[in-house]
């Protein structure tokens, strides 16, 4: 296979974002990409196009079989670097989020500087967070409600050389299991979170983001109580900006008059710097 970069963005417009992973051009929904191509005749150049009529229910065009090479390896930028297995997924995603890779350099680098910390991370997917904080030196414990995402993250700790590593994986709904663990008097030293804005558990619980993530911090701030290194709190959800997450935060784990939390976004970059806005985070210490 020759040479091709890691990820690049292309282009962006019309509700869709064009993107290179290694060898594969892929044009994907985007619903904050409301501005015009700015090259359209690139657009045709895409191995793949997919297309959803509701979440996670879209097909690839054409079908994934007569491109997806049996693997696809995608090594990260991160320090220490980690890999993930690429592939195109019924949801339109593809086993890696670009925008978070601010956030895994930020990850490793909290975790270094502290003394082996226990980690949890929650809505965990294919566990390239989870990965940084482990490369650096953390136990983790590594929570998703899809088994089969738990399972690819296993794979990628394999391909990152990180299968002997202190990791717990765990198929569970996220607020049953902050719940249980609080139950215990289990403790952590970092949290790591990625709501989704809908979702649902092992058992079909439904998670919605306006109703739960609250809880869901409170739940955070007891395990934490104890000793607390780093928070990271990320967010996609259309209505919860910088604002509307550092109150969650507050309420739910500093209180108002403690230390808030650094907010910004999350961005992607074209080779001509054109930025797409790719949702928000919220990390603590700054």
């Amino acid at each position: 296979m020759p040479d091709q970069p890691t990820y690049q963005l292309l282009d962006f417009g019309n509700g869709r974002k064009l993107e290179r992973f290694g060898p594969w051009l892929l044009d994907r929904p985007c619903p904050a990409a409301d501005s015009a191509p700015s090259t359209p005749k690139q657009w045709s150049d895409a191995t793949a196009r997919y297309q959803a009529d509701r979440a996670a229910a879209g097909t690839w065009s054409p079908n994934s079989k007569r491109w997806q090479p049996e693997t696809y390896d995608f090594t990260t930028d991160a320090d220490p670097p980690i890999t993930l297995q690429l592939a195109p997924l019924p949801s339109g995603q593809v086993g890696v989020f670009p925008e978070q890779a601010e956030n895994w350099d930020w990850i490793a680098k909290k975790t270094a500087r502290a003394n082996s910390p226990k980690v949890l991370n929650l809505f965990a997917y294919t566990g390239a967070s989870t990965l940084a904080a482990a490369s650096a030196g953390a136990e983790v414990t590594h929570v998703d409600a899809a088994k089969s995402m738990v399972n690819r993250a296993r794979e990628n700790a394999k391909l990152s050389g990180l299968a002997d590593a202190p990791i717990r994986w765990i198929v569970e709904d996220a607020l049953k299991f902050c719940e249980r663990e609080v139950r215990r008097g289990n403790h952590y030293d970092a949290i790591i979170l990625d709501p989704p804005t809908y979702g649902h558990g092992p058992k079909g619980q439904a998670w919605s983001i306006k109703r739960d993530l609250l809880p869901l911090l409170k739940l955070c701030g007891k395990l934490t109580s104890a000793h607390r290194d780093f928070i990271l709190c990320t967010c996609h959800t259309p209505g919860i900006g910088p604002a509307e997450l550092t109150a969650y935060l507050s309420e739910g784990l500093f209180g108002h008059c403690g230390q808030p939390p650094q907010v910004g976004s999350l961005y992607l970059k074209t080779t001509d710097h054109r930025k797409l806005e790719s949702g928000i985070f919220a990390r603590w210490p700054s």
